[in-house]
């Protein structure tokens, strides 16, 4: 009721604002101009709904409810410009087959209204200027003075750029006319005068009125209730008419506000004043919801994947959110290698949601197939530090900026491995019911968090992980998924762990909940599998044939461990041959418990998938191979000199692998253990360094010996050779 009163208040004002030109409805698309060039408001907006100010709202008008989507606006049928279907349309598009007869009500793209607004304005001056064709016979315009000519400046600029209109005659009504059965017009467009019994309204005989500035004034009363009763037998004729008096007591009941709020003194009793104040107006005015059928250019039919004529299977993408860091990068590396080996059909997009200064610095393009999206980590709004709300922002921007033929999306997270195809078809996923897998934990489906978040707290399903979505629901849910996540994430009063199931009581399960309560807004029901995800470290359904791991908690087998968290701050993925600490080899897994024996053998299978991922990323680099004691050396002079950054762990040493894991320096217990096998190191060194100085001495020495026994025999010999030649000639002399 509050934003029918706001816009019948919005009626007034704008009606008695002057006209400054003899055409003043060139205005709206002027004014439309103006705002999207010079209001920031239209810089952080999506979609954009456009209303004429002679009209009373009756309820929420939300675009992806309609079935508004990119390069489809929604908007009301005015089935009188008959100038789309004449010369009228060839003179003034290119595109005349092109031309919807809309108005009233739009709701689109903000990317559509920008390629749209200029061209709604020189259409409208176009139509304007070509009086030869104002007759109504040419345009519809009873009056033959081409007033309508904005309404077909909007429906050639529209048509100009190739815009094809969601159209339902269903959503506004004139008062005056009667509504079709089962129907309730969100919409209620005074234009045209309208009369119930003896009483009549026309907004054209109050066009030079001071009604909002002449306090306590109000339009002069309908008809009440009960008197409406008593007019008409018929009940879609009687609806009609409680239609036309809502019209005007919601415009009395808005002045009265107004006049309230600019300090006009209360109001003096009447019966009619009583009646606007009572529950029975209250009821009469409570919000109403749009349950009316869309209309597409084409029939929409919900299917069951499989129920193709020609028995083809439909087109899947798949779809995982990361951001601008090591600790998304790794996880990507994994989730690309398992994505290839997995057979999964159709393309695998990244969406990387980085801000500019972080994409500056940023190594990992290559790493996927990617889709850039701007940060909303730091809420651009609020300020608020909440990297989770990416997700349903990237899958928003891809949406609405991203042309796709698939039929089906599927939708990851980045911290997964798959292990075999995700497909509608095998899990039965069709329009208006997704497949997921349960999230348990999400209690606020049951509580009061439910009932505060969506109209539907009975439709709410604990489910994410995985999700198998149509497009065509995908378009109607993901805006409302952003939406909602931050809803939940502001109700920090319902934060607690009582209510939320988050353990740690901070909010940070907004976004999930933001999903499931979306889900049921739009009254999406899930087909829930058990048998799609598994959690390493869980103990698996018998004969379950699990399609993907999910590390998003910590898992071990025996005194090996793995947690993602540990590795948040490691640049696994830009240092040569880097990975994480090696799991047992399954042959030692002995349990006699078959149900922890495939425990393990899961968790196992997932930590050999990341290394599997790491080692062939390396080598895709083109690391060089490095020698296993350059590699010891390296790192002890690392630790030595206080300059750790990558230490390996003690597993893969055992196993000589010669493959050194790198993880957080900050990390002190496991630096200690580190340390504490360097002088072992140092101790082998200075043996096989002593082992060759007692080679090389013993040799020396040996040498040495030689050649002194040689020197020495041959000075004896020199002796005793010149001892006889003495004596030779002593005995000649004598």
């Amino acid at each position: 009721m509050a934003a029918a009163i706001a816009g019948a208040v919005a009626a007034l004002l704008l009606l008695l604002y002057p006209a400054w030109a003899s055409y003043p409805a060139i205005n709206k698309p002027a004014g439309v101009v103006h705002w999207l060039k010079h209001s920031p408001e239209a810089d952080n907006v999506d979609w954009v709904v456009i209303l004429d100010a002679d009209q009373i709202v009756r309820g929420p008008i939300i675009p992806w409810e309609l079935g508004a989507e990119k390069g489809k606006p929604f908007a009301a049928y005015y089935g009188y410009l008959k100038g789309c279907d004449n010369i009228l349309a060839q003179l003034h598009t290119a595109h005349p087959e092109f031309c919807d007869k809309v108005g009233g009500i739009l709701a689109m793209h903000i990317d559509d209204l920008r390629a749209l607004a200029p061209l709604w304005l020189s259409k409208t001056e176009e139509v304007r200027q070509d009086k030869s064709h104002w007759s109504t016979n040419i345009t519809g315009d009873i009056y033959g003075m081409g007033w309508i000519s904005e309404m077909y400046g909007y429906s050639f600029g529209a048509a100009e750029v190739g815009l094809r209109h969601k159209i339902n005659d269903d959503i506004m009504i004139y008062p005056g006319y009667t509504p079709r059965p089962g129907i309730e017009p969100l919409i209620l467009h005074y234009g045209l005068p309208f009369k119930v019994g003896n009483w009549s309204f026309s907004k054209l005989e109050h066009h030079e009125d001071g009604i909002v500035y002449d306090c306590n004034r109000l339009f002069p009363p309908p008809p009440f209730p009960r008197e409406v009763e008593m007019m008409e037998s018929d009940p879609n004729v009687k609806r009609g008419l409680f239609l036309s008096i809502e019209c005007i007591n919601t415009l009395n009941e808005g002045l009265l506000l107004h006049h309230a709020s600019a300090g006009c003194p209360k109001a003096q009793w009447s019966k009619y004043l009583s009646f606007l104040k009572s529950r029975r107006f209250s009821e009469l005015t409570m919000p109403k919801y749009w349950k009316g059928q869309k209309v597409d250019s084409t029939m929409t039919v919900q299917y069951v994947a499989l129920s193709k004529a020609n028995n083809e299977y439909p087109k899947i993408h798949t779809l995982f959110s990361t951001e601008c860091s090591s600790y998304f990068d790794w996880q990507t590396v994994g989730l690309m290698h398992s994505f290839r080996l997995s057979g999964q059909p159709g393309n695998i997009t990244r969406l990387l949601s980085c801000t500019d200064e972080d994409l500056k610095n940023y190594k990992g393009h290559d790493l996927a197939p990617t889709h850039y999206v701007p940060s909303m980590s730091r809420h651009p709004w609020t300020g608020d530090w909440y990297p989770a709300i990416n997700k349903p922002a990237a899958v928003l921007h891809w949406l609405n900026h991203v042309q796709t033929d698939a039929e089906f999306i599927v939708i990851l997270d980045a911290d997964m491995i798959m292990r075999g195809t995700i497909t509608p078809w095998d899990y039965g996923a069709k329009l208006g019911h997704p497949v997921s897998t349960p999230y348990e934990y999400l209690i606020g489906c049951d509580n009061i968090l439910a009932k505060i978040h969506t109209r539907n707290p009975s439709a709410c399903e604990k489910v994410g992980g995985v999700i198998i979505m149509h497009i065509d629901d995908l378009r109607r849910f993901a805006l409302l998924w952003l939406h909602k996540s931050e809803e939940v994430r502001a109700d920090k009063a319902h934060y607690a762990t009582n209510i939320t199931g988050d353990i740690y009581a901070s909010g940070w399960i907004s976004e999930m909940y933001g999903y499931s309560f979306a889900a049921a807004e739009i009254n999406l029901r899930h087909i829930i599998r058990r048998d799609i995800m598994i959690y390493p470290g869980y103990v698996p359904l018998p004969g379950a044939k699990y399609k993907v791991f999910h590390y998003g908690l910590r898992f071990g087998v025996g005194n090996w461990s793995f947690d993602k968290a540990d590795w948040r701050n490691t640049d696994v993925v830009n240092t040569c041959w880097a990975k994480f600490p090696e799991p047992p080899d399954p042959a030692t897994i002995m349990q006699e418990d078959l149900d922890a024996r495939e425990r393990d053998l899961l968790s196992i299978e997932c930590g050999r998938a990341l290394n599997k991922a790491l080692f062939l990323h390396h080598k895709r680099r083109n690391c060089p191979r490095l020698d296993i004691t350059h590699s010891i050396s390296k790192k002890t002079d690392q630790v030595s000199s206080n300059k750790i950054e990558r230490i390996a762990h003690e597993s893969s040493r055992s196993r000589n692998r010669g493959k050194l894991e790198s993880i957080d320096a900050a990390r002190e217990k496991t630096v200690e253990r580190a340390a504490a096998t360097i002088p072992p190191v140092h101790r082998s060194r200075r043996l096989a360094r002593s082992s060759r100085m007692w080679i090389i001495a013993v040799w020396a020495v040996s040498i040495v010996v030689f050649l002194l026994v040689i020197s020495m025999y041959f000075t004896d010999r020199r002796r005793s050779v010149s001892r006889s030649r003495v004596s030779r000639s002593l005995k000649a002399h004598v």
